[in-house]
């Protein structure tokens, strides 16, 4: 992964490109959509099950992301919306790993809300310094490939600084930016109706 591939470049001139934005698009309802499409719950069911049945993983159902959602919920929401942002775009992600991915990005296993958690070694700078711990604690827990990597220390890229290195990074970053959005917003309200495990 030292060097970008043409798919790969094409990928994140396709992510970037927000010339064509349009604001009436912002659907508050594509979560709950995502959630009943039967191709979607099968893609990340197949390739998220040894996650998705792990206790480890399970954990994240006691720490809150955003609103009330869970930090459990709030990574399904961001596996589906990147596996929906791949199929749009015409990415070509390799779907184990973005999946996977995207499911561990936040694998930090604290709750940020709270400064004195021991676990939570920088309050202030969640936002920063969390990519690396969820990256640790995967790595510790799971076998990852140098793409899964990837997405977990790149998810909050600009803060993370360096760029993600591969599609599957981009479509991730992409993907909890517009789940983070309609949670904070309160449009989605977190509990997914299905259970993955």
């Amino acid at each position: 992964m030292d060097r970008f591939t043409e798919l790969d470049k094409e990928a994140i001139k396709k992510v970037l490109d927000i010339k064509h934005y349009d604001p009436d698009s912002f659907d508050p309802d594509l979560l709950d959509e995502l959630e009943d499409n039967p191709e979607y719950k099968d893609m990340l069911k197949r390739y998220g099950k040894d996650l998705l049945e792990d206790e480890r993983f399970a954990v994240l159902k006691t720490f809150i992301q955003h609103g009330n959602v869970t930090v459990y919920e709030h990574c399904i929401h961001v596996a589906l919306c990147a596996i929906r942002i791949n199929k749009w775009l015409g990415v070509k992600c390799r779907p184990r790993d973005l999946i996977r991915g995207a499911l561990l990005h936040d694998y930090f296993l604290y709750d940020w809300h709270k400064g004195d958690d021991p676990k939570n070694i920088h309050p202030k700078l969640h936002g920063f310094y969390h990519p690396g711990i969820a990256l640790r604690n995967a790595s510790n827990d799971f076998n990852l490939s140098e793409r899964e990597k990837d997405i977990i220390k790149k998810h909050m890229w600009p803060l993370t600084v360096f760029p993600p290195r591969c599609r599957e990074a981009w479509v991730v970053c992409m993907a909890d930016k517009y789940a983070s959005t309609l949670e904070t917003l309160k449009l989605k309200k977190g509990k997914i109706a299905e259970n993955y495990a």
